[in-house]
């Protein structure tokens, strides 16, 4: 059987930026182990294939990347709503509209806005409420980065894990020279493994004492993955975001970040963050960004 497919770069606004994203628009009838081969075969850090909805709302989504299939993901997300909308399968858009996928996560509510009938933007709602998980100290942090002991930020908080429906490390590091420096230990993340750690690790720095533009600029590698380094990582910057919210002492808040990812790999990607704070708890993480189309085609599977 033929599929139609597409691609797209996500969290950017210029070709071959951003993180790169194959959508199968209609995967009706496929397996999940064509649809895993078929990630496999276009090698990017996840791949999306749709459905029709089961419980009622805009579509089912389900995404892979090379190796196994995951229950949520941010740049699959934005990226298959702006195919979708680009494609004419939501029907007329106008300026704004809303939709809704159906992920192994949970519901994902995706806003879409366009300008000159062309859709330009996305933002999302992670499916699930920021969760904190474990710790690890600043030496074993430092060993998966390949980094010095003192490049590893504590304080604010100890590497930790975090998840708005997907778990990653999140590690501060001390400054630019030491993000760029940063270099995965696939060995060191092989043994945060074996004891229940989340290998793939999100590490950032905050800019906030400089002239920087960005509030954040960020890193993300998942070499057991298959994924050396991913150029926009759209659930781990929420969780990120999410996780920093959860810390900031203040009790409520509305709270915006502009993100950087990807320069270091030459793949620039733009992320814009929010959450919401009442009464002590975040109540809402989204994160957005515009996409492009690059290529669409057919791929034969059987």
């Amino acid at each position: 059987m033929r599929y139609r497919y597409y691609t797209c770069d996500v969290f950017t606004d210029t070709r071959f930026g951003g993180n790169p994203l194959a959508v199968l628009p209609d995967a009706t009838g496929l397996s999940a182990k064509q649809m895993q081969q078929i990630a496999r075969e276009f090698n990017y850090s996840e791949s999306t294939f749709v459905f029709p909805a089961e419980q009622g709302h805009t579509r089912k989504v389900r995404i892979f990347t090379p190796t196994i299939e995951v229950p949520f993901a941010g740049h699959p997300n934005v990226g298959t709503a702006f195919t979708l909308a680009s494609i004419g399968e939501l029907g007329d858009v106008g300026e704004q509209t809303e939709i809704i996928f159906e992920e192994d996560a949970g519901l994902v509510p995706i806003t879409i806005r366009q300008e000159a009938g062309k859709p330009i933007w996305c933002e999302l709602k992670a499916p699930q409420q920021v969760s904190i998980g474990r710790m690890i100290s600043a030496e074993k942090a430092a060993q998966a980065l390949s980094l010095d002991v003192d490049e590893i930020v504590t304080t604010h908080h100890r590497p930790q894990v975090a998840s708005v429906g997907l778990p990653f490390l999140m590690v501060q590091l001390r400054d630019m020279a030491a993000l760029e420096r940063a270099q995965a230990n696939v060995a060191r993340m092989r043994e945060l493994r074996g004891v229940g750690i989340t290998p793939d690790i999100h590490m950032y720095v905050r800019t906030e004492d400089t002239d920087d533009v960005y509030d954040l600029r960020t890193r993300m590698f998942a070499p057991l993955d298959n994924v050396p380094e991913d150029p926009a990582t759209g659930s781990a910057n929420c969780a990120l975001v999410g996780m920093l919210s959860v810390i900031n002492p203040e009790k409520d808040g509305d709270y915006r970040w502009h993100i950087a990812q990807g320069f270091e790999m030459g793949r620039p990607s733009i992320l814009d963050a929010r959450t919401e704070k009442r009464d002590g708890d975040v109540t809402g993480v989204w994160i957005a960004g515009s996409s492009v189309m690059i290529s669409e085609g057919w791929i034969e599977v059987g």
